[in-house]
Formats: C-alpha cells, structure tokens, sequence
C-alpha cells in the first residue's frame, strides 16, 4: 500500500516537486492545493500540524486583549504571512502591523517593515521553528517586537524580546506568567489566567 492511499490521496496526486534552488515567496500564492497555513522556510514548504486547543484559545485571548488595547496606528491579525525576502515567509500567529500597510482585502503576505510584533504559539511540532528559526529570521529583518508562548499547566507563559538595533537580534526583557504588563510596542496589560474565559 502506498503512502498515498494511507493519507487519502488517490494514485493521480502528485506533491508539489521544488524548483532548483527551492520555492520562492511568490510561490504560495501560486501553488494549488496546499494545505492552509504552509509556510516557506528556505525555500522549503512547511506544513503544519492541526492546531491544540491551547493554541487556538491562547491566540485568540491574545488577539482580542490586542485588539482591544491597540492604539490607531496598528492593527491586530492572525496567522497572516510576512514576506520576509525571497526564500521565507513564514505565518506567526498574531501580528501586530502598522495599520497603513493595509492594502485591500485580497492582501496576503506583509512587509518586516509593516511588522511591529510577531507573536508565536509555541506547539509540539514547532518548537525549534518558533524558538529558534523563526525569532532569529524576523530579528535580521528588523522586526522590533516579538513574543513566543510556551504552555506551563493549561496556561500561557509569554517570553518577551526585543530587537537590539546594532545586531540584529533579539534581547529578553521579560518572562510573563498570570499577567502580562509591559509598556512597548504599546502599554498592554493581559490577564494570562483568563484563556479559555469567554469574555462577558
């Protein structure tokens, strides 16, 4: 039995096969059929594991405590792509953006240069992505702000790091259990305890 047949697929289908030299930014629009969320790391196609329900409900505690603090001159979105040169684009899953880089809703990628935080959730699947990968990549893009959430007990622990300009890489300035109250991008105050709390 063939691979195929034990994830579904018929004998007709056939996995995308890389160009030389890998794919490039400008492919995931173009490609059919990939699954959603995929993402493109080195030129390489990353595809993702089906959510938790830690994950799902952290980012969205996130999104709306974001949202709902947010100053005008940003904008919260989930799980949208940035375009971070030819060969990565990866997905974080909350991005806060300035909000004149919004270009119509057919947009599907932003600029690092739109980018004022890039948040990620860490899962099983993704964790040397989300702890090493991907912060070294938005940091040389000149990110300023990102955060990545570990699980600890059911509950979110946010580790906080920002851009130091002369290297290109990300400090720590913090690691946030219960609460989460810092002053920059913009002063936002996040009971961590409250995921999975619907709101009133």
């Amino acid at each position: 039995m063939s691979a195929a047949r034990e994830y579904g697929l018929d004998d007709q289908f056939e996995w995308p096969r890389p160009p030389e030299g890998g794919w490039t930014a400008d492919d995931l629009d173009r490609l059919p059929n990939l699954p959603p969320h995929t993402e493109l790391i080195d030129g390489s196609l990353v595809l993702v594991s089906p959510q938790t329900a830690f994950h799902a409900l952290t980012m969205r505690l996130l999104e709306n405590a974001l949202l709902a603090l947010a100053p005008d001159s940003v904008n919260v979105i989930r799980e949208m792509s940035v375009r971070l040169d030819g060969r990565n684009r990866p997905e974080p899953d909350i991005l806060v953006f300035r909000s004149d880089a919004y270009r119509g809703p057919h947009q599907t990628f932003f600029l690092p240069e739109d980018v004022v935080l890039a948040i990620e959730v860490v899962s099983a699947d993704s964790e040397d992505r989300d702890r090493e990968v991907k912060p070294r990549k938005y940091a040389e893009a000149d990110i300023p702000h990102f955060w990545r959430v570990e699980e600890n007990v059911g509950l979110p622990v946010v580790y906080v790091f920002e851009l130091e300009p002369g290297t290109s890489s990300y400090v720590p300035t913090g690691i946030f259990h219960d609460r989460l109250k810092v002053s920059v991008p913009f002063p936002i105050d996040i009971d961590l305890t409250a995921v999975g709390r619907r709101r009133a």
